[in-house]
């Protein structure tokens, strides 16, 4: 992976798990303007996913009981607030696949809707893998979710957050997952996908938690969305702890480069989007990407609207769904625009 400066347009931005350096003095930050702001599109969902359809989009979220996937839709962006939410599967009783039912995301490959989803035991609650369902109705929110199975990685450890994209013809998943030394949380995983089912080696690590704002509170790499535009393959990714220290980095490769060689991809050194206390909105990330009623991009992602928790960042469910649109650098990098309210 090469590190580089971000390019012009980029020096424009400013800027779930188990060290502490500069966003600590965001506690002595100045006190937001108006505590009544808030930027909350959909309430207590974190981890937002949006899938574009033919007829609309679908939503899906991590719930604050962590345990089951909700889905709905609405023919158009604005709807999804208000779309009824549909439990289409619940935790099991015990074993696999029954804690912490963690940052769903829908696809549809080949004509089948894939649920992703990490899960622990109720036995082992951390003990979280990458688990898949299927379903081959047309409609996602009707017919039967299929158990799959786990997600099975060359290594047995804690993975979570699988999100799939397509590069000419070929389907890949990018994952978190901690390394066999356990030296970190997680960093980024990728590999091409033999089935939608099974990873085909090799897998290779894209991005670890290597810089100061990656590794407050956990050294965390997390959470990746993937954006394809002007001959580049964009990865948003989140890091720390999920309080207020959490922040959004990003990856990008050119479109013709190897994606399996480490070297192809370049990260920004600083964050991308940040805590900003002046718009009420703190630890955001975990984003998704999705293209708008009018052909915009879009950006999905959750964030507080107080630093304060009601217990710790995991039990705290007071993560919003949040969504933004981006902008375009004239050498075409995407802007985050992280200085300006949504």
């Amino acid at each position: 992976m090469k590190l580089l400066p971000l390019l012009a347009g980029l020096l424009l931005l400013t800027g779930c798990q188990p060290a502490q350096t500069a966003t600590d003095n965001l506690a002595a930050a100045q006190p937001v303007v108006n505590s009544e702001i808030s930027a909350a599109f959909i309430s207590r969902r974190a981890d937002p996913w949006v899938y574009k359809a033919d007829n609309g989009y679908y939503f899906t979220a991590s719930v604050p009981e962590f345990d089951r996937i909700e889905l709905r839709f609405s023919p158009d962006i604005a709807g999804l607030a208000q779309a009824e939410a549909t439990t289409v599967w619940r935790k099991k009783a015990s074993g696999p696949m029954s804690a912490n039912i963690w940052a769903p995301e829908l696809h549809r490959i080949d004509g089948v809707w894939y649920l992703y989803v990490a899960a622990g035991e109720a036995e082992r609650p951390f003990q979280i893998r990458m688990y898949v369902l299927a379903n081959s109705a047309a409609d996602p929110m009707q017919g039967q979710w299929q158990e799959l199975g786990q997600m099975q990685s060359a290594l047995d450890s804690f993975s979570l957050d699988a999100t799939v994209f397509s590069h000419r013809g070929q389907h890949y998943m990018v994952w978190a997952q901690q390394d066999a030394a356990r030296s970190y949380n997680s960093a980024l995983v990728l590999a091409k996908m033999a089935t939608p089912t099974r990873l085909e080696a090799p897998e290779v690590i894209i991005s670890q938690p290597e810089f100061s704002w990656e590794q407050q509170g956990y050294k965390v790499n997390e959470g990746a969305a993937v954006l394809q535009r002007h001959g580049k393959i964009f990865i948003a990714y989140s890091a720390s702890a999920t309080d207020h220290r959490y922040a959004m980095g990003l990856l990008w490769a050119d479109e013709n480069a190897d994606l399996l060689d480490p070297q192809s991809w370049h990260k920004a050194p600083e964050p991308v989007f940040q805590t900003r206390p002046e718009f009420n909105r703190y630890g955001p990330g975990h984003n998704s990407f999705v293209v708008g009623d009018n052909g915009e991009d879009l950006m999905f992602y959750h964030a507080r609207d107080t630093q304060q928790l009601q217990g710790s960042p995991l039990t705290d469910g007071n993560r919003h769904t949040r969504w933004r649109q981006l902008t375009w650098s004239a050498d075409g990098m995407p802007l985050f625009n992280d200085h300006l309210p949504d």
